[in-house]
């Protein structure tokens, strides 16, 4: 088995292993924490912020939804380019416990845009980077836990929310 083999068995295995340790109400609350890590989120409240804030909270405002909106698109192009299936479309048998927004798993878009908007908040107040950084790890954990991702994936796309985030946040400092 070569090594790419062997990573993507591991990388389902552990997938199957954390949906499986999910009990009625983890996943309940799971769903919500997934459903607010969208990049559309971000980007309503980015635009929210805008409308109603000073000119520090526009510039947050501006980052926010930049960096999510990026990050969500480089994320759907690199999806249509590697045409990864999700699990419940690659492991026979296996159902999601959320509804997946399109057809393709690598890398996670949701994750992505986490991610990227905790960079655009790094240093917005004492407590609202680190804040913004557990919410985008419960994102990315959530992606997995609900079967809608592979732990690569989520790997990969908070990488790619790293690097947009880190982008919008020097572009726009």
């Amino acid at each position: 088995m070569t090594t790419w083999r062997r990573l993507l068995a591991w990388d389902e295995a552990m997938l199957l292993k954390v949906v499986r340790a999910q009990r009625p109400l983890t996943v309940r609350f799971l769903r919500s924490i997934t459903h607010l890590g969208d990049a559309k989120v971000w980007v309503f409240v980015g635009l929210v912020l805008t409308a109603i804030g000073t000119d520090e909270t526009r510039l947050l405002a501006l980052r926010l939804g930049g960096a999510a909106g990026l990050a969500a698109l480089v994320a759907q192009v690199i999806k249509r380019l590697s045409r990864r299936r999700r699990p419940n479309a690659g492991i026979a048998g296996f159902e999601a416990l959320v509804a997946n927004p399109d057809a393709f798993s690598f890398p996670s878009g949701h994750t992505a845009a986490a991610v990227a908007t905790a960079i655009a908040w790094a240093g917005e107040g004492s407590f609202l980077g680190a804040l913004a950084a557990s919410f985008a790890a419960l994102v990315g954990f959530s992606r997995v836990a609900l079967g809608a991702h592979y732990p690569l994936d989520v790997a990969v796309g908070a990488l790619l929310g790293l690097l947009c985030g880190a982008v919008v946040r020097l572009g726009l400092c």
